[in-house]
């Protein structure tokens, strides 16, 4: 039953195959985890609880940290599959020039609260809403509201595609916005997302200042072909604008240089392999990064193409990399014969990895003392949930979103024997139909089928969307 859980009362998962994710990549067979309140309080076999402790078998199943999504475009959850077919091109083209201004307040609520609810339903209980459609505030104010109705942990990352950040950041109403609503609670944490083109007059520096001014870490689509590229890394960092909070999303497309300049500052990078395979951002970049010993974390980046899971992110940022390493040494003629990527350590850019990028030190983890945010995969009606023989490369090639059991945040259960718990699927739904509905009306039905079907173009598409100045990059080549 899903309304079993009571609460106050402590919970118990007992005898399941715990993965803690410490430095040692530990696996602890029949694992019992105990929760008290909001935090861990116990790791061990066979523990004594409690009275009153609730209890949740996780035998044949894997305990494992909730996962940690560092780059995800929530709002355009609304239009989840839309552009299946898309290049960057495409996207920069419907969004940033021309339809992402038709998004009214009540349609970033309603993405934002579907995507909440399918993060939970994967067990990803830390999502960062890389929200950039907030031409006024009151966009952010309904992406805001509808983080706080899921019972998940998220950042919100202040963006706004429609101007320049110099802009927007620099406004009485973006200050009256962060004072409002960016409490910086303990389920609600606070970024400034933009990116820097790249222009020599930095106009981008006036942004990082408010952040700087705020407290605020920054996150960047940097090494973006034909978009965002070294110069931008090197202003960055002329200005001291590089720190360790500061998240590269992509990072695909950099010089060896910048990575350096990403490692000396102590800065991660936001992987998602989905996105840079499927659109061209460039080649997925664990390889180089782990040359320059850069930390990784993983995202999805957005609905309208790729899938919502981490499970996915994984998979395929472990395909992306040894292919790349197979092929070098293919061209080499040599072959490759370890793989230097391993599942553990996907699964640890997955939870781990993205604590460390939001500075959250009490995340990613299962310890005694570090926040209860727990996933258990486990599912007996499926025969890919045994033999159990290597968890990690269980958890990155074999599960799927299906086989998420349970999903404990902040303590409280939100989904249990696969249904997610106290969730109003139903207004969600509703909520999305009435984006869609307003999408197809306002789009037309002629522009919103050409939208979702690309033709090859007979012509170059303007394929760099930071038209803020009259700057153009020296990275954006002819087709």
């Amino acid at each position: 039953m899903t309304d079993q859980f009571q609460p106050g009362r402590p919970i118990v998962l007992r005898g399941g195959t715990v993965l803690p994710m410490d430095a040692t990549k530990s696996v602890l067979r029949d694992t019992d985890v105990l929760v008290v309140g909001d935090t861990i309080e116990a790791i061990g076999p066979n523990l004594s609880v409690p009275e009153g402790t609730q209890e949740i078998d996780a035998r044949g199943g894997i305990v494992m940290p909730g996962m940690i999504d560092t780059h995800r475009h929530m709002w355009q959850t609304a239009m989840r599959g839309y552009g299946a077919d898309w290049t960057l091109t495409q996207y920069f083209v419907f969004y940033y020039l021309q339809h992402g201004k038709s998004f009214r307040p009540e349609d970033i609520y309603a993405g934002n609260l579907l995507s909440a609810i399918e993060a939970l339903d994967a067990g990803v209980t830390t999502t960062v809403d890389w929200s950039h459609n907030n031409h006024t505030t009151q966009h952010a104010d309904a992406a805001v509201d509808a983080l706080e109705a899921i019972p998940g942990r998220f950042v919100f990352a202040y963006g706004n595609i429609q101007g320049g950040a110099w802009e927007w950041a620099t406004t009485p109403d973006f200050r009256d916005f962060v004072e409002r609503r960016m409490h910086r609670g303990d389920m609600l944490g606070f970024q400034m997302a933009f990116d820097v083109t790249g222009d020599p007059a930095f106009p981008e520096k006036a942004a990082f200042e408010v952040a700087r001014d705020l407290g605020a870490t920054v996150t960047t689509h940097a090494g973006v072909w034909g978009a965002t590229n070294d110069d931008g890394i090197r202003l960055m960092y002329d200005n001291g604008f590089m720190t360790p909070g500061t998240v590269y999303v992509h990072a695909a497309t950099l010089s060896d240089d910048s990575y350096q300049r990403i490692a000396a500052t102590g800065g991660s990078v936001s992987v998602s392999t989905e996105s840079e395979q499927s659109c061209g951002q460039g080649y997925p970049p664990t390889w180089v990064l782990r040359k320059h010993n850069v930390p990784v974390s993983l995202s999805m980046d957005t609905s309208v193409w790729w899938s919502g899971d981490l499970f996915s992110a994984m998979r395929a940022t472990l395909g992306a990399d040894r292919s790349r390493e197979h092929l070098e040494a293919h061209k080499n003629g040599d072959t490759v014969t370890h793989s230097h990527l391993r599942a553990d350590q996907v699964v640890e850019y997955a939870t781990r990895g993205g604590a460390a990028a939001l500075g959250r030190d009490n995340l990613g983890q299962l310890a005694a003392g570090k926040k209860a945010d727990v996933v258990l995969i486990k599912n007996d009606s499926s025969p890919v949930m045994f033999p159990l023989l290597n968890p990690y490369g269980h958890v990155a090639f074999q599960a799927q979103r299906g086989d998420v059991h349970t999903v404990l945040v902040d303590g409280k259960v939100v989904k249990h024997d696969g249904k997610l718990v106290g969730i109003d699927l139903a207004a969600a739904r509703t909520a999305i139909e009435s984006t869609v509905e307003y999408l197809q009306e306002t789009l037309g039905t002629e522009a919103w089928e050409a939208g979702m079907n690309p033709d090859i173009p007979e012509t170059k598409v303007l394929d760099n969307p930071y038209t803020y100045t009259d700057y153009r990059s020296a990275s954006t080549h002819e087709a």
